[in-house]
């Protein structure tokens, strides 16, 4: 029998398998369970793992397939994963619409986005906070998994911490998908590709408008 966060979390990487076909980030994962730290969604994998429920797939980053779903929930695992649904819609057929800002560079640097459509998006895709989405042109962060093509879904927030992919700001003028490091009093926007270079900024220059929290992929 799961507990009600191994549950909560399987149901999770179900969902944004099943509407994306690309695996929830460790991030991602943790902040869908309002969880502290990623040791705690490592030991929730592991226990899946264990029980057989997904595996990671060898060989590539932040791969985890689905082996199966628990056929009937316990009680209070069931009340757990409702109160969460209550709280945020999660259900694979149930769409949000958020704004779609224009394109994204994720190679070099583009005009600042204008413009605003609504973009129907999975539900089961959005965390708390407020969204945004963004179509991907370029293929600067291809080893993140991210194409071109690809609709970007922002969450927004003001500022990052290491690592996190994030839509940064340039001069007021120039948006850019990127990873964010810190280099002392510098920024640091890193691809995801090894044909292209680091970009390095002032702190002042640069403006954190979102962070990564999921993407969708059209055929």
């Amino acid at each position: 029998m799961l507990t009600a966060k191994q549950h909560e979390l399987l149901h999770f990487i179900h969902d944004r398998l099943s509407a994306t076909g690309v695996s929830p980030s460790f991030d991602e994962m943790r902040e869908a369970l309002d969880l502290k730290s990623k040791s705690g969604v490592h030991r929730l994998i592991s226990a899946l793992e264990e029980r057989q429920f997904i595996r990671r797939l060898p060989n590539r980053a932040r791969a985890l397939e689905v082996l199966k779903m628990p056929e009937i929930a316990a009680p209070a695992v069931a009340a757990a994963a409702m109160a969460t649904r209550l709280a945020v819609p999660v259900a694979a057929n149930d769409t949000v619409e958020i704004p779609l800002h224009g394109r994204i560079a994720a190679g070099t640097p583009i005009e600042a986005l204008q413009g605003t459509e609504a973009f129907a998006v999975p539900a089961a895709l959005l965390g708390p906070g407020e969204h945004y989405a963004l179509e991907v042109s370029g293929d600067s962060m291809v080893e993140e998994g991210i194409l071109d093509g690809d609709y970007a879904l922002i969450r927004k927030v003001d500022s990052a911490r290491d690592g996190e992919i994030v839509v940064a700001l340039i001069d007021n003028e120039e948006a850019t998908l990127k990873t964010y490091r810190r280099e002392g009093q510098m920024i640091r926007l890193d691809p995801a590709n090894r044909s292209y270079e680091p970009q390095r900024y002032e702190e002042g220059r640069v403006t954190i408008q979102g962070r990564l929290s999921g993407l969708i992929r059209r055929y």
